[in-house]
């Protein structure tokens, strides 16, 4: 085994360079191309040719990712679409018409959106922003609340959605953890079962909700709020948006329901037994767990982004050709993100074959507190995510070594409490990648969800790092360490979740 200074050198590369240049792609590159050296024992050039001959080509010839490039791609291109027609401002006018406290009714109208809009976090950042933010004023809503609105429907919702952008490359980190620690999974069964464990992402939620409601604002958003409620004047007829050559609310939720019911019926129809009827609960679950993820999840994608492009906004002339062009624009904006899904693929790679894994897992195995670790990997997701501003490349480091340590911590237990423990360990991955990108100055949902909505990045920042504090704290206290412990992940959701609603009146 190598020793320690080479075995992790990849990783503090990736961490430095991240942190200085605030490029994740290049930092997981230089990372990879650091520890390709060391294999190659000094030699740069070899290094070169093998990262792309030993570490990327093989990546090349997975039908899972080959399926997590293109189905990025497209749902990014159908995100566009959608946030390029009109039926969101349509839908926001609709539930403005009528009924009293007009800041609560906004406010629950852009989380509403931002739940909907679960299919991609900076469509979400931007179509909440730009929706909403002139009606704010009237409503008596400051634009930094509806900015926190806006990041806090982004990630925590893209993050657990079954269909999103994120969908693809979590899937990738999933199946190249456990290829790390030795283990076969379904990837996506892993990913239903680690949603209910997910508790920065749910707890996220919760205090959006508490926030609205019991008009909970710590720190300085309170000052805000209160500005922006003495500002606004007494609202009679909130008639904000003018429906005239607006789009129908069908345009959002048709291609909507396609792609959802395509997904299941996808599954059931190409990954399911034969023969199809009757439906049975065992041949659905055969059909998730089955290798049919990969075709599902493009053909579904494809459909949708059709119907989507069929169904724009029927009052603008040539309206096929600019669904077309916007679904362009969507593709192109996630080119960056896919590179950085392969470089996280090269430097995984690079990774396994230093061994990193079982050198941190045999360093865990000395630490007698297994059920200590998910609460760790959180702790330690949240730091790198934070110090980066990139979830998806806190994913990309921290799979790799995680999931090998995670199984080293259990390997002792039943079966069954394994694979509960390992789905933890995933869950944790996917929180601490979403604080950092819900709250760090780096993160471009950070940036998008505060240039949307008009706000300067520093009081979009100042103002949210009080709920993310808070909520990480809970997700710690009443999430990855009882559950750790093995307490039901619904028994903590509901503790956390009574705790966070009791907030307002103990901090009266």
């Amino acid at each position: 085994m190598d020793s320690p200074p080479k075995t992790l050198w990849p990783v503090i590369v990736a961490l430095v360079w991240v942190v200085i240049t605030r490029r994740a792609f290049w930092g997981l590159m230089v990372g990879a191309f650091a520890g390709s050296v060391i294999l190659c024992g000094g030699n740069p050039w070899q290094a070169y040719l093998e990262l792309f001959s030993r570490h990327l080509a093989p990546s090349l010839h997975s039908s899972w990712k080959l399926g997590a490039i293109l189905f990025t791609l497209i749902l990014g291109g159908f995100g566009a679409v959608l946030n390029e027609g009109a039926g969101f401002q349509t839908l926001v006018h609709y539930f403005l018409r009528k009924g009293h406290d007009a800041s609560r009714r906004l406010q629950a109208i852009a989380t509403g959106l931002g739940i909907v809009c679960f299919f991609d976090g900076l469509a979400n950042s931007m179509l909440v922003g730009r929706v909403c933010k002139d009606a704010a004023g009237k409503c008596g809503v400051s634009q930094v609340k509806l900015s926190y609105i806006a990041d806090s429907t982004s990630s925590a919702v893209a993050c657990v959605a079954f269909v999103s952008t994120w969908i693809a490359y979590q899937l990738s980190m999933i199946k190249e953890g456990f290829r790390l620690a030795g283990r076969e999974v379904n990837p996506y069964l892993v990913f239903l079962k680690s949603v209910p464990f997910n508790f920065y992402c749910w707890f996220t939620l919760v205090m959006l909700f508490v926030s609205i409601f019991k008009r909970f604002n710590p720190g300085s958003m309170k000052t805000f709020e209160n500005d922006a409620m003495k500002r606004a004047s007494e609202l009679r007829d909130v008639s904000l948006y003018s429906r005239e050559g607006g789009a129908g609310m069908y345009t959002v939720f048709v291609p909507l329901m396609t792609l959802i019911l395509l997904f299941f019926l996808g599954f059931y129809l190409i990954g399911s037994p034969r023969p199809l009827w009757p439906i049975t609960s065992q041949k659905i679950t055969a059909a998730f767990g089955s290798n049919a993820g990969p075709l599902v999840l493009v053909l579904s994608g494809l459909i949708a982004s059709l119907v989507a492009v069929f169904l724009f906004p029927p009052h603008q002339e040539g309206r096929f050709f600019q669904g077309i062009l916007a679904f362009k624009d969507g593709v192109h904006s996630l080119i960056g993100p896919v590179f950085i899904l392969v470089a996280a693929w090269i430097i995984g790679s690079v990774l396994g074959s230093l061994k990193t894994a079982e050198y941190l897992s045999t360093l865990m195995s000395k630490i007698h507190a297994t059920a200590l670790v998910p609460a760790m990997i959180f702790v330690i997701g949240a730091l790198i995510s934070f110090s980066t501003g990139t979830s998806w490349g806190t994913m990309g480091i921290l799979f790799p070594l995680a999931i090998p340590i995670a199984a080293t911590a259990c390997q002792a237990g039943a079966p069954a409490w394994q694979e509960d423990y390992l789905t933890l360990s995933v869950a944790a991955v996917f929180s601490g990648a979403v604080f950092g990108d819900h709250c760090s100055p780096f993160s471009d949902t950070t940036i998008i969800s505060s240039i949307s909505c008009g706000v300067e990045p520093h009081d979009h920042i100042r103002t949210q790092i009080p709920f993310a504090l808070i909520t990480a704290g809970v997700a710690l206290v009443f999430g990855f360490l009882p559950a750790g412990l093995g307490l039901s992940p619904y028994v903590s959701f509901l503790m956390g979740a009574l705790c966070l609603i009791c907030l307002p009146s103990f901090f009266r």
